[in-house]
């Protein structure tokens, strides 16, 4: 006998879904048998990276900018939407800190009307240039409020504060993720982030830009661990909001990370150092050990094996 699922299954909202980590947790969503609406501006989204899914009769798309109210029918809300590279938050950097303030209002209210679950994809950059490492949630953080990053650092900041404030007083369920630097397939080539610059570069033959000395770091966490960690916080207990660090442990220098992209592509291009931006962090690297309590989980790819997926990619797509 054929069972009808048909009300066991959730219809969900991914704002911010045309993008890199949007679409790919679209993907897993849509797998594990739900609705999903897609809503995008596409400002740093493309349909592209959802065109896969265009006859798939349980994916919607709506292009909106929810920095405008919406009035849609959903279960679960994942708020997604905001530009993440500094190239791409830098170029309009008060519709960036309106995307995160605005937008998440927005998506609060309409889950305070739903009575809906809702998720908000916060980052490592709340905790600026840190003077505690590895990162902790308990760590409060190091953010220039009125420099050229701050847009984005404050923008997402202040989204946090609005979260925990709803939750306060409304009651509504959220959940709250810090994401560290991620990387995979579908990243767009020229956002300006180290591991898709230096990836475009060596395959191209053009010198990698390095900023600095090439000694600070980042722990770089692969895009299917990431969804993984940010479905497995959606559906944890009731009570637990957040927030919860989700990023890859392994913690590697710019000069390394280049030194791999140049070893699996082959590449002959020259590294040059140029000056670092202003307020780029020296260190980043997630405590893990909340996600892994709660969560239970952790990163299972390791930076060389997430390096070639994401060098074939871009190897056809260039």
């Amino acid at each position: 006998m054929t069972v009808n699922n048909y009300h066991h299954r959730r219809r969900i909202l991914v704002t911010g879904g045309a993008g890199f980590l949007g679409s790919h947790l679209i993907d897993r969503l849509l797998a594990d048998g739900n609705e999903v609406l897609c809503v995008d501006n596409l400002f740093t989204g493309t349909k592209d990276n959802v065109a896969h899914l265009r006859d798939n009769p349980n994916f919607e798309f709506l292009r909106h900018d929810i920095t405008e109210p919406l009035q849609v029918e959903v279960d679960e809300i994942y708020n997604l939407a905001c530009p993440a590279s500094p190239i791409h938050y830098q170029y309009d950097p008060v519709k960036t800190i309106k995307t995160s303030v605005v937008g998440a209002t927005n998506m609060l209210e309409l889950a305070k009307r739903l009575g809906a679950k809702v998720f908000q994809a916060s980052t490592s950059e709340v905790y600026g240039d840190p003077s505690v490492h590895p990162q902790v949630e308990s760590y409060w953080g190091n953010v220039n409020p009125i420099g050229i990053r701050s847009c984005y650092d404050e923008g997402k900041r202040c989204a946090e504060t609005l979260f925990f404030d709803y939750h306060r007083q409304t009651g509504i369920e959220i959940k709250v993720i810090r994401i560290f630097n991620t990387y995979g397939p579908r990243m767009h080539r020229a956002d300006g982030r180290v591991v898709s610059n230096f990836i475009v570069q060596a395959l191209r033959g053009e010198d990698i830009s390095i900023y600095g000395d090439g000694s600070q770091s980042r722990s770089f966490c692969y895009v299917s661990d990431l969804i993984d960690g940010m479905v497995r916080l959606m559906n944890s207990r009731d009570g637990f909001h957040g927030p919860v660090n989700i990023g890859n442990p392994g913690e590697f220098t710019m000069l390394q990370l280049a030194e791999n992209i140049l070893d699996i592509t082959g590449s002959k291009s020259q590294l040059v150092f140029e000056p670092l931006p202003q307020d780029d962090p020296r260190q980043r690297k997630p405590d893990i050990t909340l996600a892994q309590a709660e969560l239970g989980w952790e990163p299972k790819v390791a930076l060389r094996e997430g390096l070639e997926k994401t060098i074939a990619y871009f190897e056809k797509a260039l």
